[in-house]
């Protein structure tokens, strides 16, 4: 027995393990390898006898620990066929730690010797340990070479003891099939030291693992970098290399080192080169220095491949990277072992600032379809199942799909092999559908047949979850419970490796056997567990984003976790989460459907194209067609994808995502890696409308796969393909492709490189495309004779609209004919026949070939071919090298190629002695419209109007043009013409030879000429001037920028006598602008055609044209003296009327004088402007005098001192009034007198402005003082003059001295206003307000002493003017006259709290008689009249009234005050008043003071709050108020008791001439009582009941008493709830009404019966039925009344139902009245039809102002033509009133 069955004490239990063992020492190699990764397995332990050999195995296990040798125990028990009772000692002995005896003596006490790699032992001393030693260089490279066959020899053992693992295949672990590997086109570069991995990768630039590497010396990147996504099988291609070096296939290495990131992250220190080599790798056995300088120097012969470059990025912390990335770095940089090879695997994302710029770029894509097949015939080689598995690959798309991902196309294998024997075949289409059910079928197959071990899938699964979320791969012993360990290493679920820790120590690591497979076993973990809630559980149910972001260090590790739990939230895994989860089904069920809720949740958003993706495989995980569905439909329309790796597999997602969409999507790919195979996932994806791909990657085969898709895409529309690698063979594909997509409308090829040929062989497509729009071949390197070939494609074709060519872009523009389906099924001859016919007759192309390098053969080419095609929209050929030549041949054909807008020759080299010969070519060219030529800016452009014969135009200004030619054909232009030669350095010896040219095109039409930008000067101005008579009449000419003088500027004056078509000159003198036009308006009017509809129409035109005033502008020019003496004496001979516009900077004021001075030598003179013009203080006076000196001066505007308008009078106006405006002038006090005297001069001076000076008071006193002597009749505005409140007193106290103002209004707030209104007579009654003029109580006695002086004032308004309630009293009392009336209007902000009897004490204070009391509380006002004198009351008829008032003493008082103040009271408003404030005191005192008011006329009380008790004493009052002539109750909420004694008050009123109830919620008792008072009042004239329930019994009861109110006028009923019969009761009572002028029924219901007269109402002018819901048939009653009413005037009949009929109806009576001035029709249901009809009615001779037709069913076209006929008619929302503009 050994020492160790010994020490464990227990021999028999020991000597059983062992014979088991015995039996399969297979399985005890593979535990050993799992368990102890570093063991060598080699050959001379083959020679011990097999027991020694397990005994020797078993120490090793046993001395590695407690927990390595627990984990193996377990693994004995759960893998191999051990007897229960050996089972029961083995677990309870050796499987816990109290079995493990804890001193084994010295060999226990601690570790062996350290087994670095594959068991090859070294010393314990460190590389650095030994002293160097001098050898010969022979011994040196005998130990380096010893060390190399050692690396190599570790290797082949390492690779050559791969062992399966139980229950699965042989080829589970042997198979090998390369991934497609693609090189990038370009180096890496890295800025900012964030860089992804380089997307420009060529296509088919297949990369075999032995051209990874460029062995050439100096030649090629040193440093690889692998890219790809999980599971493409990055690690195993490393230690495949590492595998096939081993083998002696990867000779050009003597070494080779592989290290993994996530072991290497462990180490804490900074390594030296020798120490990750020796100390992490293997060590010599001997003097390590040798050896790793013979490494050093032949380092290119050195491969240090480093996998998972991803987990080296961890977050930087102040002291920089990690001690291994910072060796990482040394080595690619070449600073460490110069020279070495490096190859690193990384996933995509962002990768370390330390690989260099030229580092080579890999990308692994993973398998295509042949390469899936060649995996599964390894996998299932000389097995029965391998055609039933490439059967199930065949059949199932979506397995095909996931099998692209060759860590899935193993797993997929694996489940095929366990499910093949017991299902059918086909079944993996439901047992296989997505990845998690891949998966999950992966652990049903490594688990016992019919065991699932739920408990330690859970464990294991927390253990993975816990390593996801703290970021960790690597699991230690301490980590895992040794029968988790067991579990996982029986399952094949863990893989075991030794983690280097240091120079001589090392320790076990575990790690999942794929991170993907830790992801999942989390996922199920959180579904399965009672330990997760589904709160915590939807926490982890989030998108990752697939751009790597710069402050995101380190990929994820979760990054499948979400759809995993996506994939277990289907109905599918539901009985195997139950299993896991013991039977929990409830609780399964409801972490699944909170996994779908946040799936929803997460479909809503608007999310970016990575998370897109990620939702979609989430989404399709969950085989939730509902989800699905939602999630389609939330999808942008414009769907892109930018900058971002995308597989087969995402691409196939979207797809099965896209089929549960109805609506169409644009798919765009810009910039993502894509597959070669990808577009494959794409067939039969019918809900692409638009598909556009750009990137490098996309090459021929990539094409291939894309032809094959898109015909299957039965909506497509546009298709995209730019910047690729397509070559001929590809585009064959999509060539071919294309017809099969008829339906198609765009097609893009940009930047693709494409040869001559193939473009031609794509636009040969275009024929078999009916329904493309748009061809893009841009940035494709074509030739000039391939452009000319593509030129004939487009002349051909009978769909091309356009060809754009502009150096790189290459465009063909289509428009589809509109045949039917049917038609273009037809033969291809016919149908070709017929748009050959179509286009030469319909069609028009645009051709634009601009930067081309086209030259003169190749312009002569283009016009036998263009002259062969049909009419052209437009021709550019801009930018060429055509030269003189060749633009000279264009423009002689220009007429023959029939262009209809554009020909542009620009940039092709023209010349001066170019421009004569170009305009003598075009001179007979009917069609063009204008020339543009400017050789400095090398622009040379014809635009073109239709041709004579194209243009259609109304039969009527057919037959007037007809008309007006055979009267004055040689006075009728046929079209209008521009000639700009601009920046063309003519001179003055130019004209000549260009006026000779230019006279062939004056004939053809009004011409305008532009010689802007020349070097004419003077002296060609000169010849011009002598030149212009013989181009007949030009429209303008522009002679702007040519260097003129002064003199030259003025001496073009002179044109206004010479030129007939000269109408206005304009001048810049600074800025060389000049400008000759002529009269546009009339000319416009030939050209457009917009001709007066009338027959006198050429003499309309001819008295315009003479009415025409001519307008002279000269600005930016010194305006000294002489010039406006030269000026006004070379005006004189201009005919009239001249409009004259001057602006310099400053205008002197001899200058003005002298401008003055010339006013009476131009009496054709209309205008004077002066703006932007400096003046001098002294120009309002020189203005002023002109008023009296120059009768012609109608208005004098001066503003800001920069601003002067003078308005002249014609010759043949009579003299009349004139005004004057001198605004913001600083005009102070000092100026008043001598202003004022210059005023006084004018005969009629109707209007003068002086706001905005500097007068203040002192000024404003002045001025008021000088008013009588100023014969003004109008206004007076002296606004913003900085005036306060002793102007407006001073105002008050001036009236008497100035009979004739009749208004003024003052306010001193904001506003800041000050106005005078004067009459031409003396005005008797005066009105002054006076606003915010913030009076003190000193200024209260002085504006009494000034309104008792002012007899002719009588209305005073005062508005906050901060007078309180007692100066109000202060102020009426102190207010005296000898007679008259006097209205004070006051509105204070505290009227609305003062309360009524307050304001009627202030009432009281009144020294003259109150005759007028108006108090409206909301609107803060108190009105009161008083006449003077006043007239003194009885004392004993006051006393007595005094005895029946039932008031405490300070009312009584109050009340005998009222008494004898307002003893002669005939009006008292209250508005919006509360009457329930004083416990009725206010209705008592009211009543009191009604029943002694024996003259009152009026009672107004509405809008107000009273009591019933207060309602019951005003009735009383108004009972004894006998004379009321007028009674207004209106807008009050009485109950029915009062409202009853208000009607009872009615009694006896028979003098009431007004009564208005509105409002007043009548009901039927209350109407009974009214109607009775009513029968009695027969001077009444106007009764308003609107907005009160009257209803038809209502209006029958006071229809009986209406005949009986001789004298009423007015009767207004809206809103009375009135029916059709209700309607016809009150017509049969007003029938024959003889002084009835309004009748209102608007907003009442008269559908079927309607007002209807059979008497005359001679004096009826309004009749209101707005909103009665009128119709056609209610109308034809309606309108036949209207011929009993011969004064009617207003008829609105608006927001009816009222049509066509009804508007023919009224069409026809229109006629018939000859006083209607207004019908509204608004809102009614009228057509164009009926509006023609009014229009005809109008036409008829009609008075009517208006007709309102606004908000009716007719087209905005036919409202334009009907306003265009009739003016009258109205469909605007407001009436537009023109204001009349001041001075008038």
């Amino acid at each position: 027995m050994d020492p160790v069955g010994l020490q464990l004490g227990n021999k028999n239990l020991w000597s059983c393990l062992v014979r088991l063992l015995t039996k399969d020492p297979e399985w005890l190699n593979a535990k050993m390898k799992f368990f102890l990764p570093n063991t060598d397995l080699d050959s001379r332990n083959e020679t011990l006898d097999p027991e020694q050999r397990v005994i020797l195995q078993l120490n090793k296990l046993h001395v590695q620990g407690s927990d390595t040798w627990q984990s193996f125990i377990h693994c004995v028990c759960m893998q191999l066929e051990v007897p229960l009772d050996l089972e029961v000692l083995l677990l309870s002995t050796f499987g816990c730690d109290d079995g493990f005896t804890s001193q084994l003596g010295a060999e226990g006490k601690s570790q062996p010797e350290s087994q670095l790699h594959h068991g090859l032992k070294r010393p314990h001393q460190s590389c650095g340990s030994s002293p160097r030693r001098k050898q010969c260089k022979k011994q040196q490279l005998e130990l380096a070479k010893k060390y190399l066959q050692l690396l190599r020899t570790s290797a082949q053992q390492r690779y050559r003891s791969q062992i399966p693992g139980s229950g699965q295949p042989h080829a589970f672990h042997q198979v090998y099939v390369p991934p497609i590997l693609r090189r990038a086109t370009a180096s890496l570069d890295t800025p900012e030291g964030a860089v992804m991995g380089d997307l420009k990768v060529e296509d088919g630039a297949d990369v075999s693992i032995s051209d990874l590497f460029n062995t050439r010396v100096n030649k090629g990147p040193r440093v690889t970098v692998l890219l790809g996504k999980a599971g493409m099988g990055k690690t195993t291609l490393a230690h495949r290399l590492c595998q096939k070096w081993a083998e002696g296939h990867l000779n050009c290495f003597q070494a080779l080192f592989l290290f993994e990131f996530r072991q290497l992250n462990l180490i804490t220190r900074f390594l030296t080169p020798s120490e990750l080599l020796f100390d992490l790798y293997l060590s010599p056995e001997s003097d390590h220095d040798t050896v790793f300088q013979y490494l050093e120097k032949n380092a290119d012969q050195v491969l240090l491949i480093f996998d998972g470059l991803d987990e080296a990025l961890q977050p930087m912390g102040p002291d920089g990277p990690g001690p291994v990335l910072t060796l990482f770095s040394h080595l690619c940089n070449g600073t460490l072992l110069p020279g070495c090879r490096v190859m690193a695997t990384s996933r995509p994302g962002k990768l370390p600032a330390c690989l260099p710029a030229e580092a080579a770029m890999v990308h692994m894509l993973g398998f295509d379809g042949p390469r899936v097949e060649e995996y599964v015939n390894h996998f299932f080689s000389a097995q029965p199942s391998r055609e039933g598995a490439l059967v199930e690959l065949q059949t199932n798309g979506r397995l095909r799909s996931l099998c692209a991902v060759p860590a899935l196309c193993q797993v997929a294998c694996l489940c095929l092999h366990h499910l093949l024997p017991d299902h059918a075949p086909g079944q993996s289409v439901a047992l296989l559908p997505t990845m998690t059910q891949l998966y999950m079928q992966m652990v049903l197959a490594l688990s016992p047949p019919g065991h699932l071990p739920t408990s330690s899938l859970l464990d294991l699964g927390e253990v993975a979850l816990r390593g996801l979320e703290t970021g960790k791969v690597i699991f230690y012993a301490k980590d895992i419970a040794p029968p988790l360990i067991a579990f996982g290493a029986t399952h094949s679920l863990l893989t075991s490796f030794c983690v280097p820790t240091g120079p001589g120590h090392q320790q076990t690591g575990y790690a999942f056997t794929h991170l993907s497979l830790q992801e999942f076993l989390a996922a199920l973990h959180l579904m399965a567990s009672p330990k997760v809630n589904k709160d915590t559980l939807t926490q982890y149910v989030t998108l990752h984003s697939r751009w790597v972001q710069r402050t995101k260090a380190r990929l994820g590790l979760s990054d499948h976790l979400p759809t995993f739990l996506a994939g277990l939230a289907s109905c599918t895994c539901r009985p195997f989460l139950s299993h896991l989860a013991q039977g929990n089904e409830d609780c399964v069920g409801a972490k699944q459907a909170a996994v779908v809720q946040v799936l929803k949740k997460l479909a809503t958003r608007k999310l970016t194209g990575p998370k897109v993706v990620e939702l979609c495989h989430c989404v399709d995980e969950t085989q939730e067609p509902e989800l699905a569905s939602l999630t389609a439909q939330s999808l942008p329309y414009q769907l892109p994808f930018h900058n971002f790796p995308l597989t087969c597999t995402d691409l196939a997602t979207l797809t099965n995502i896209l089929e549960h969409r109805e609506a169409p999507i644009h798919l765009d790919f810009d910039g993502c890696p894509l597959e070669p195979h990808c577009p494959e996932a794409l067939v039969g994806c019918g809900q692409i409308e638009n598909l556009s791909f750009r990137s490098r990657k996309c090459g021929d085969t990539f094409a291939e796969a894309l032809s094959r898709s898109l015909p299957t895409m039965g909506r497509l529309q546009m298709l995209g393909l730019a910047g690729s690698k397509i070559t001929a063979r590809g585009i064959s594909h999509l060539v071919k492709a294309l017809p099969l997509c008829p339906q198609l409308k765009e097609v893009s090829f940009r930047d693709n490189q494409l040869s001559d040929q193939v473009v031609l062989n794509i636009v040969e497509v275009l024929p078999h495309l009916p329904r493309l729009r748009k061809l893009d071949l841009s940035s494709n390197s074509i030739c000039v004779s391939t452009l000319l070939c593509l030129a004939r494609v487009a002349v051909t074709c009978p769909t091309v609209r356009m060809l754009q060519a502009r150096e790189a872009d290459l465009i063909f523009l289509l428009s589809p004919p509109t045949e039917t389906t049917a038609e273009l099924q037809r033969a291809p001859d016919l149908q070709e026949s017929d748009g050959q016919r179509k286009g030469a007759q319909s069609r028009s192309l645009t051709l634009r070939l601009q930067k081309c390098q086209l030259q003169v053969h190749d312009a002569e080419a283009l016009i036998a071919l263009l002259q062969e095609g049909p009419h052209l929209e437009e021709v550019d050929l801009s930018g060429n090298q055509l030269e003189d030549e060749g633009c000279r041949l264009m423009a002689e054909a220009a007429s023959q190629l029939h262009i209809a807008r554009k020909l542009d020759l620009s940039d092709n080299g023209l010349s001066v002695a170019g421009v004569h010969c170009v305009l003598r070519a075009v001179s007979a060219c009917w069609t063009l419209a204008e020339l543009h030529i400017s050789l400095q800016h090398k622009t040379v452009i014809f635009m073109f109007a239709q041709e004579p014969e194209e243009q259609k135009g109304p039969q009527e200004r057919a037959a007037f043009l007809d008309s007006l030619m055979l009267q004055m054909p040689s006075e009728l232009p046929l079209s209008s013409r521009r000639m700009r030669l601009t920046h063309c350095g003519l001179q003055a010896k130019h004209l000549e030879q260009l006026c000779k040219a230019l006279g062939g095109s004056c004939h053809l039409g009004h011409l305008h000429l532009d010689f802007s930008g020349n070097a004419l000067g003077d002296e060609g101005a000169a010849r011009l001037a002598q030149l212009l008579p013989g181009l007949g009449a030009l429209q303008s000419l522009n002679l702007s920028e040519n260097g003129l003088s002064l003199d030259a500027v003025l001496g073009l004056v002179q044109c206004f006598s010479t030129l007939q078509w000269l109408f206005r000159l304009d001048i810049s003198f600074e800025s060389q602008h000049i400008l000759l036009r002529g009269d546009k308006t009339s000319r416009d009017m030939w050209a457009t055609g917009s001709l007066p509809d009338f027959p006198a129409a050429a003499e309309f035109l001819g008295f315009r044209q003479r009415c025409i005033p001519r307008s002279l502008c000269l600005s930016e020019c010194p305006l000294e003296p002489p010039s406006l003496t030269r000026l006004c004496a070379t005006l004189k001979d201009c005919p009239g009327p001249l409009e004259l516009q001057l602006s310099c900077e400053f205008l002197s004021d001899q200058s003005l004088e002298t401008l003055l001075d010339c006013l009476p030598q131009l009496p054709q003179l209309s205008l004077l402007q002066l703006s932007q013009t400096g003046l001098s203080p002294k120009s309002p006076f020189l203005l002023a005098n002109t008023l009296s000196l120059c009768p012609r001066v109608k208005k004098v505007d001066l503003r800001s001192l920069h601003h002067a308008t003078l308005h002249f009078r014609s010759n043949q106006e009579e003299e009349g009034m004139c005004c004057g405006r001198f605004t913001g002038c600083s005009l102070s006090q000092e100026h008043v007198e001598s202003f004022c005297w210059l005023l006084s001069k004018c005969k009629d001076l109707s209007q003068v402005d002086l706001s905005a000076n500097l007068l203040g008071d002192s000024g404003l006193r002045c001025l008021l003082e000088c008013l009588p002597q100023v014969p003004i009749s109008g206004l007076l505005d002296l606004s913003h003059n900085s005036v306060s409140q002793e102007s407006a007193l001073y105002l008050v106290e001036t009236l008497p001295s100035c009979p004739r103002v009749r208004e003024a209004s003052v306010n001193l707030g904001s506003e800041q206003s000050f106005r005078i209104h004067f009459s031409r007579e003396d005005q008797a009654g005066k009105t002054l307000r006076l606003s915010e003029c913030s009076f003190r109580p000193e200024h209260v006695s002085r504006l009494a002493t000034g309104l008792s002086q002012s007899l002719q004032l009588t209305e005073l308004t005062l508005t906050q003017c901060c007078l309180g309630q007692k100066q109000l009293a202060i102020l009426l009392s102190l207010v005296g006259r000898p007679a008259g009336l006097f209205s004070l209007r006051v509105q204070e902000p505290w009227a609305d709290r003062a309360g009524v009897l307050s304001l009627l004490e202030v009432c009281a204070q009144a020294s003259g008689s109150v005759t007028e009391i108006s108090i409206s509380e909301t609107q803060q006002q108190l009105c009161v009249q008083l006449e003077f004198p006043r007239q003194e009351e009885n004392p004993e008829a006051v006393a007595l009234r005094l005895a029946h008032c039932d008031l405490g003493a300070h009312h009584s008082l109050l009340v005998g005050q009222l008494m004898e103040t307002c003893a002669r009271l005939q009006q008292l408003s209250l508005s919006q008043v509360n009457l329930c404030e004083d416990d009725d005191a206010s209705s008592l005192l009211l009543q009191s003071l009604l029943l002694s008011l024996s003259e009152l006329k009026t009672f107004r009380l509405t809008s107000s709050c009273v009591s019933t008790e207060g309602l019951a004493h005003l009735a009383s009052g108004l009972g004894h108020c006998h004379h009321l002539e007028e009674l207004d109750l209106s807008n009050n909420q009485f109950d029915e008791e009062g409202t009853k004694a208000l009607m009872r008050a009615l009694e006896g009123k028979w003098m009431l001439k007004r009564l208005d109830l509105s409002h007043l919620l009548l009901n039927s008792s209350t109407l009974a009582l009214l109607t009775h008072r009513l029968s009695h009042m027969t001077c009444l004239q106007s009764l308003s009941l609107s907005h009160n329930q009257i209803g038809d019994a209502g209006v029958q009861h006071l229809a009986t008493i209406l005949p009986g109110l001789p004298e009423l006028r007015k009767i207004d009923l809206p809103f009375s709830h009135l029916g059709p019969g209700g309607a016809l009761s009150l017509a049969q009572a007003l029938d024959g009404s003889p002084h009835l002028e309004e009748i209102s029924l608007a907003e009442n219901n008269l559908a079927g019966g309607v007002l209807r007269f059979c008497k005359e109402l001679p004096l009826l002018r309004q009749i209101d039925l707005v909103s009665c819901k009128i119709d056609n048939q209610t109308a034809k009653l309606l309108t036949s009344s209207f011929t009993s009413c011969p004064a009617l005037e207003v008829i609105l009949l608006s927001w009816n139902l009222l049509g066509d009929e009804a508007a023919a109806e009224l069409a026809q009576v229109l006629p018939q009245m000859g006083r209607l001035k207004r019908v509204d029709l608004e809102k009614n249901q009228i057509t164009a039809l009926g509006a023609w009809l009014l229009a005809e009615g109008l036409a008829q001779g009609s008075s009517i102002q208006v007709i309102r037709l606004w908000n009716n069913p007719i087209p905005c076209d036919m409202v334009q033509h009907l306003k265009s006929q009739e003016p009258r008619l109205d469909f605007a929302f407001f009436d537009n009133q023109p204001q009349a503009p001041w001075g008038t």
